[in-house]
């Protein structure tokens, strides 16, 4: 069993992680995580050295149920705008949106930097960026595998290929003045058919120019064995296609472009027409399309509207919305929402893909209303049709062993995914005192044979968007919109007379998502005689003032309401003066 690997603020002061007091403050290089250190998303980091930073990635999360109504959750970059002239470029790893989301709404606070991807990637984000009218044009240099870059004095870019879901996915080894640190993205090992594992070449070539910290994805990392061959998953739909005897629908992520060229592959080898269903996966199918990473034969993929011109046993639907997503592609389509495809019996149903932690209830409803209107469900956790872009721990291990790193940066992953990926760096060689549990918004100095992580700490709370807004709701708003979810609200309207400070009418009371008026009138007529008498405590020589009853309205209603019902609806007081 690996020893137990402490959190960083919990570590003894190892002789190698003591405080370096260097004789320059400039021969320190910090790595900060602004995102992806605490969650599944919003990955983004940076390297700075001297008056020079590089950032890697600029990604996006995904709402969760304590941010409700929220679009989108984004790296927060206040420690970065003032020093927006002292970056020299953005690492973008690869084109899925926990990855490059967050560029339109920060890259023009950073001043515009120059972007190093790929080729793919570079589509992407630049479609995307389309969508965004005060957007600046981006300045995006695309790279391959191989490809070199002198960013500034002191860093030095070499980008490789890595095995993902997504072509073009890329690793980076940045050469700094303390040493290289690598950085895979999101990474798996591709293994053949026989089981035989290709690429490690290219792990092995990184891990002999020498590697001082590796920063390695951990989202699978607590999960045993090897990476499930492709090939696998392609045979496995191939014989699934075959045995579907009326139309089949597909469902996965829109940016698992490597597994969507596969199932055009086997639908053309079927003599099958295949329909694209969602806008995400139609843009990123076309772009691969145009840059001939999905070659599908003249016809292969028709209009939604031409289905009805071929039976249904020759109809493959490949559609977003394999998480239950209220406005995806599926959604619509098992709401019977969509202008040209229902549910019919004998619908073969097909979900490769994996379930998001969090989204496991919105997707068993799905399968609940396919399976009612007579689809047959298939999923990945009875037969293999899907496999995982990121390693598990014996790959993760391995990769460890063929890099040999000085220091180990697990990252992209709550901290127990964080913590698992630790441990299986110690089971590649490395010793425990040499892994970093870090923290987003935490920074680390490192120095060629230290990484100290210190006790500065930059913001790294969540920045939202809500529709056009960014930033605008914080945590006030967000704790108002679950009191309003989990209590509802109760707004009392009481009507005073300026002159004697006497309520001149019933005061007047509103529900919403708390209690059923009709049903309750004895607890309204509690809570009107509470407002009564609240007022009539004022004494009548003291001039009324509104802001203040409010509070006592507000305070006092609402102790009533919750002595009364045990629960604490939001109450909103109005105060009319005549």
């Amino acid at each position: 069993m690996a020893p137990k690997i402490k959190r960083e603020s919990e570590k003894e002061n190892y002789s190698h992680n003591k405080p370096q007091t260097p004789k320059d403050k400039g021969e320190i290089l910090r790595i900060v995580p602004l995102g992806g250190l605490e969650e599944v998303g919003r990955n983004m980091s940076y390297l700075e050295y001297k008056d020079e930073i590089v950032i890697i990635d600029m990604g996006l999360q995904f709402p969760e149920e304590e941010t409700p109504g929220i679009d989108y959750i984004i790296p927060n970059i206040t420690a970065l705008e003032p020093k927006r002239k002292n970056i020299r470029a953005v690492i973008i790893t690869h084109g899925h949106y926990d990855h490059i989301g967050a560029i339109p709404y920060l890259v023009g606070k950073l001043g515009n930097p120059t972007i190093y991807t790929a080729k793919l990637t570079k589509a992407i984000i630049e479609k995307r960026q389309e969508e965004f009218a005060n957007a600046p044009k981006l300045n995006v240099v695309s790279i391959e595998d191989g490809y070199k870059a002198k960013v500034g004095q002191y860093f030095e870019l070499e980008f490789f290929s890595v095995e993902h879901t997504i072509p073009d996915s890329t690793g980076v080894s940045i050469k700094t003045p303390v040493g290289n640190i690598v950085h895979f993205g999101d990474f798996r090992i591709d293994y053949d058919e026989a089981g035989e594992a290709h690429g490690l070449d290219v792990i092995k070539r990184v891990g002999e120019a020498g590697v001082h910290t590796f920063m390695c994805d951990s989202t699978n990392a607590e999960e045993p064995g090897r990476t499930l061959s492709e090939r696998v998953i392609e045979k496995n739909l191939e014989i699934l296609f075959k045995s579907a005897e009326g139309r089949i629908i597909l469902t996965t992520f829109s940016s698992m472009l490597t597994r969507i060229a596969e199932i055009i592959k086997i639908a053309e080898k079927l003599g099958k027409k295949v329909v694209i269903n969602g806008r995400s996966m139609k843009d990123n199918v076309q772009i691969s399309q145009t840059m001939g990473y999905i070659k599908a034969k003249k016809g292969t993929i028709i209009p939604t509207e031409e289905m009805h011109k071929h039976k249904d046993d020759k109809i493959m639907i490949i559609t977003t919305g394999a998480q239950g997503e209220s406005g995806a592609g599926l959604m619509r389509i098992v709401n019977g929402e969509h202008k040209h495809i229902r549910i019919k019996e004998g619908d073969t149903m097909i979900f490769s893909s994996s379930v998001i932690p969090g989204n496991e209830r919105s997707v068993q409803t799905l399968k609940d209303n396919l399976t009612r209107q007579g689809a047959l469900v298939h999923q990945s956790n009875i037969i293999d049709i899907h496999a995982s872009g990121h390693a598990p721990a014996d790959d993760l291990t391995m990769t460890v062993k063929l890099l040999k790193p000085k220091f180990f940066m697990p990252i992209h992953g709550y901290y127990y995914m964080r913590a698992a990926n630790g441990k299986n760096a110690v089971d590649g060689g490395l010793e425990p005192e040499n892994v970093r549990l870090m923290d987003n918004g935490q920074v680390a100095e490192l120095t060629p044979d230290s990484f100290q992580v210190t006790g500065e700490n930059v913001p790294a709370h969540y920045i939202m968007v809500d529709g056009l807004g960014v930033g605008d709701v914080g945590e006030i708003v967000l704790r108002d919109r679950k009191v309003l979810a989990q209590e509802g609200m109760v707004v009392v309207i009481a009507t005073i007379d300026r002159k004697n400070g006497r309520i001149l009418k019933n005061p007047d009371i509103i529900s919403r998502g708390f209690i059923y008026l009709k049903e309750n009138q004895a607890l309204l007529d509690e809570i009107r005689n509470k407002i009564r008498s609240i007022v009539n405590r004022i004494p009548r020589h003291q001039p009324m003032d509104p802001d203040y009853l409010k509070t006592l309205f507000r305070d006092q209603v609402g102790q009533f309401i919750y002595s009364k019902t045990n629960r604490r609806p939001m109450v909103l007081p109005v105060v009319i003066e005549i």
